[in-house]
C-alpha cells in the first residue's frame, strides 16, 4: 500500500528573476520514505532540495541521471533462481571464493 507524502515545492527562476514554485504530489512506500529521508538528513539535504537536485540533473543530462537497463534473459533467470533460493553457492572464507574464481 502506498501513502501520500508531503507536498514539495520545486523552485525555479522566471524571466523577471522572481522565485516561483510549483507543487509536486507523490505517493511512495512508507519504509522507503523513512529510510531515504534519514539519508537526506545525514547529507544535509531537505527532501525539497533533493527533489530539486534530481530535477536539475535530469535537465542537465536531458534524461535520467543514471543508467537504466533491462536485464537480459540469462540475468533474469539467475535473479529469479536467487530470489527463490535455488542454485546458491556459499563459501566460509573469502579466500575460497577467490580461489574458485581464479580457476
Amino acid at each position: 500500500m502506498y501513502y501520500p507524502v508531503n507536498v514539495f515545492q520545486v523552485g525555479y527562476k522566471c524571466e523577471e528573476n522572481m522565485a516561483k514554485t510549483e507543487m509536486i504530489r507523490a505517493r511512495i512506500e512508507p519504509d522507503l520514505k523513512k529510510e531515504v529521508s534519514s539519508i537526506f538528513q545525514a547529507i544535509g539535504l531537505s527532501t525539497t532540495e533533493a527533489i530539486t537536485l534530481f530535477y536539475k540533473m535530469v535537465k542537465l543530462n536531458r534524461g535520467l541521471p543514471f543508467e537504466i537497463k533491462i536485464p537480459n534473459e540469462l540475468t533474469r533467470k539467475v535473479m529469479q533462481a536467487t530470489n527463490e533460493g535455488r542454485d546458491l553457492v556459499e563459501w566460509n572464507r573469502v579466500d575460497d571464493l577467490l580461489d574458485e574464481n581464479d580457476s
